[in-house]
């Protein structure tokens, strides 16, 4: 179940990063709320994760999942930029949260 919650919150981390571009420095009412909430979410679960994970493999993974995710989003739906070493760094990103997840053992 903490591994659920951690995808979770990591997805919300996701959703927090990219609402922060949307605020244009906290000046839109609607993206600020929906980042201080998903920012809320994103904590509140990863805190509830760490009562069974380890910090060092919940965070790294939590922090992945935000990082990876937002990287694609930004390429899908943003328009950011892709090129090979972009796609292959987010490659190795991901193989390393699923090799974290793997030797956490649980």
């Amino acid at each position: 179940m903490a591994w659920i919650v951690l995808i979770i919150a990591g997805l919300m981390e996701m959703a927090w990063a990219l609402l922060l571009k949307q605020t244009q420095g906290f000046t839109q009412v609607g993206p600020t709320i929906g980042f201080i909430i998903t920012l809320s979410l994103s904590m509140g679960l990863l805190g509830y994760a760490l009562r069974t994970l380890p910090v060092g493999t919940a965070y790294a993974v939590w922090t992945g999942i935000g990082a990876a995710g937002t990287a694609i989003v930004g390429m899908i739906w943003l328009g950011e930029p892709r090129d090979a070493l972009k796609l292959i760094s987010l490659a190795m990103l991901i193989g390393g949260i699923i090799g974290l997840r793997i030797s956490a053992g649980e």
